[in-house]
C-alpha cells in the first residue's frame, strides 16, 4: 500500500494558500541571503566576542596563553624518533 500524503485532507484552497507560501519565500531567499551576507560583512568581530564572551582581560589567567604549548616538547619527540632510523 502506498503512504498516503501529507496533504491529502488538505482542501484546494489550502493547498493553493501552501504554494503562494512557498513561491513568496522562494522570491524573498536571494534578497535575504543578500541581507545576511551584508549583516556578516559589516560585523564587529571584536564587539561580538564582546557580547558572547563578556569583558575579560587575555592578559592574565585564565584567559591568558599557557607559557608552554608543548611544541618545543614535540620537536624533542621528532628529533629522537629521526635519530632511530
Amino acid at each position: 500500500m502506498k503512504n498516503p500524503s501529507g496533504l491529502a485532507d488538505w482542501t484546494p484552497e489550502q493547498i493553493a494558500l501552501g504554494k503562494r507560501w512557498v513561491e513568496t519565500w522562494q522570491r524573498a531567499a536571494a534578497d535575504l541571503e543578500r541581507v545576511r551576507r551584508r549583516e556578516i560583512r559589516e560585523l564587529d568581530t571584536f564587539k561580538s566576542i564582546l557580547l558572547l564572551c563578556g569583558s575579560a582581560d587575555y592578559s592574565k589567567p585564565p584567559y591568558a596563553p599557557k607559557p608552554w604549548s608543548g611544541l618545543v616538547e614535540q620537536q624533542n619527540w621528532f628529533r629522537k624518533a629521526a635519530s632511530r632510523e
